[in-house]
């Protein structure tokens, strides 16, 4: 007889990546839901989940079959929830720093959304990196180097990063780096790439004393050249409506070439294991090369 009971038990530890979590989910007891994995694996005859300390992890033979099985369970869950009248929803919980957040993926979530009707969404938009051990979130577009240890990580594009002002200031492509000193410069404190940077790729050495605007958010320092208080240095990403509306424009003829990654795909890498971070991060890959292949050569 195939122990469905067992099935399910195991989709949802695999799912949560944690025992005392499903447990909750389905309504049990912890000590029930150990019963039922090992049910499933005595039906079996192998392991299927091991503990690591405090924290369980899936065999290597329990991930093939959590693969195995995901698909069919999902479809139980939602066609059970279809014949009761319910409405067949999952939350994605999405964690992103405020500027992109707002400036890139906020724009393009309404694609998201009607390809996958079956998925809600909470985007928290933070600075602050995400605890996976803590915080109840699926998976996050980090600002940073990329270097950051036990977790999935994947670059989101290479950014290019260019001077920028509304048009009333200067027009496009009508100013050298020299001229520069004539307009109040916008910082972006935590950016990883400043002024200094397009100084020395242009050839200039310390240019002294010059006015300056400090921020310590992106968007605020790309709201802030819209409204014409000065020149700022931002990443095409974080921007790409203000330059396609015209309300910001490029005003050097000559840009030095300052191309970097400073956006991340992370989760643990449990994470990868559920639907819907799946389907989101596929979603978005593919949304990152559209952007990519318009953006690649300006």
């Amino acid at each position: 007889m195939i122990p469905f009971r067992a099935i399910s038990v195991f989709y949802q530890v695999a799912t949560l990546n944690s025992v005392a979590a499903a447990a909750e989910h389905l309504g049990v007891t912890p000590s029930a839901v150990t019963q039922q994995l090992r049910a499933l694996e005595q039906q079996i005859g192998t392991s299927l989940v091991t503990k690591v300390g405090r924290k369980i992890r899936l065999t290597e033979a329990g991930e093939r079959y959590f693969e195995m099985i995901a698909e069919q369970v999902e479809g139980i869950i939602a066609s059970t929830r279809l014949i009761q009248g319910a409405k067949t929803s999952t939350l994605l919980t999405i964690r992103a720093t405020p500027t992109i957040a707002t400036k890139w993926l906020l724009p393009r979530l309404p694609t998201f959304l009607e390809a996958n009707p079956d998925i809600d969404i909470r985007l928290d938009g933070t600075n602050e990196p995400t605890d996976f051990a803590r915080d109840l979130v699926d998976v996050e577009i980090r600002h940073g180097t990329g270097k950051w240890t036990g977790l999935h990580i994947e670059p989101l594009v290479e950014e290019r990063f260019v001077p920028v002002c509304a048009p009333t200031l200067a027009g496009p492509g009508s100013l050298g780096v020299a001229d520069l000193h004539r307009f109040r410069l916008i910082h972006s404190v935590k950016a990883q790439v400043q002024w200094n940077t397009l100084f020395q790729k242009a050839g200039l050495g310390d240019q002294g004393v010059m006015k300056r605007l400090y921020f310590d958010r992106s968007h605020m320092a790309v709201d802030a050249a819209v409204l014409g208080l000065g020149v700022a240095l931002e990443s095409t990403l974080m921007m790409e409506r203000e330059l396609q509306s015209g309300q910001l424009v490029v005003p050097l003829h000559d840009v030095p070439n300052m191309r970097v990654t400073t956006q991340w795909l992370v989760c643990p890498h449990a994470n990868l294991r559920r639907r819907r971070v799946k389907l989101f991060l596929q979603w978005v890959r593919d949304q990152a090369r559209d952007w990519h292949e318009v953006n690649a050569t300006t």
